[in-house]
């Protein structure tokens, strides 16, 4: 079992930054794909970012440049660097935990990123 807790979350304004972060607890974190989801209002989430244990990552386009995912094994958290934010990614973002090898996952409960003048 896995616990996720995101927080970093906000009111922003465009080409702004923020840092979100997820803490993981109950299991071994370094061998878990983490990512940041996000879903804006009517749309389906998508994947914004991951993670593999040995940190490869991935991103979806529109944030190439401007997030950046990384993980620190010592402390089981996750991180999302969000720079030069747009209005379009005002979302409710979401920590995922993704068991390489079983393929069990975990979700976190989700933190509110707005960017509005």
């Amino acid at each position: 079992q896995v616990q996720l807790v995101e927080s970093g979350g906000g009111l922003v304004q465009p080409g702004e930054s923020l840092r979100l972060s997820c803490a993981a607890s109950g299991s071994i974190f370094s061998i878990y794909v983490m990512g940041w989801y996000r879903q804006a209002p009517g749309k389906q989430r998508e994947l914004v970012a991951r993670i593999s244990g040995g940190g490869i990552t991935n991103y979806v386009d529109s944030v190439k440049g401007r997030f950046t995912i990384t993980r620190d094994n010592a402390k089981n958290t996750v991180y999302l660097q969000m720079n030069s934010l747009k209005p379009e990614d005002t979302a409710v973002y979401y920590c995922h935990a993704l068991h390489p090898i079983t393929r069990r996952d975990y979700w976190g409960q989700g933190t509110q990123v707005t960017v509005s003048s």
